[in-house]
């Protein structure tokens, strides 16, 4: 991971913002981690800092096939898992990754790989899926991050997020249900 510096196209006062709105983003992970999920974590890895938040399974609206937005109830899955993604330089949230994840239990059958699609949630941007897993219990949990397809601005700051990452939080204990 490489601190951000001043260049052609970014001056110390966009610099001073960029790190301003990663630690107004991290506070809110932060909260989301301590405060509101059953259990979460951080781990920084590359140009990326991974975080992950685990609560009950919860609706949420889902573009239908007509474009609408529909509101969805969990049927079966008992497990919301939040993954959080942000440049280990500033703090910012990470955009338009491709995030995988797998939670293998101490006993029972792996869930995963799936993809976490972005979310937009009120209080944290974030990646988030609901998912069936065998019961509460403890679990490794498996995030893969992809390299984004979009472009990188700045030939001093730009080479960044070029490699695949995978992170793994061991000996999670995750709580099951539905909100």
């Amino acid at each position: 991971m490489s601190e951000k510096t001043t260049s052609d196209e970014v001056d110390e006062r966009q610099l001073e913002l960029a790190k301003a709105e990663g630690e107004a983003y991290t506070r809110a992970l932060d909260y989301m981690i301590d405060e509101v999920a059953e259990t979460g974590g951080l781990r920084t890895v590359d140009d990326y800092v991974v975080g992950f938040a685990q609560e009950e399974a919860e609706g949420m609206y889902v573009p239908g096939d007509d474009g609408d937005l529909e509101w969805t109830e969990p049927e079966e899955e008992n497990c919301h898992l939040e993954v959080a993604v942000t440049d280990a330089a500033d703090g910012r949230f990470v955009p338009e990754l491709t995030v995988r994840s797998t939670l293998d239990p101490e006993d029972g059958e792996t869930v995963g790989p799936f993809e976490v699609p972005f979310v937009w949630h009120p209080g944290l941007h974030h990646y988030g899926k609901n998912v069936e897993v065998p019961g509460d219990g403890e679990y490794d949990i498996t995030v893969e991050v992809d390299p984004p397809a979009y472009m990188r601005h700045d030939q001093e700051n730009g080479d960044r997020y070029a490699e695949p990452v995978e992170v793994t939080f061991e000996n999670v204990e995750i709580e099951t249900g539905q909100d």
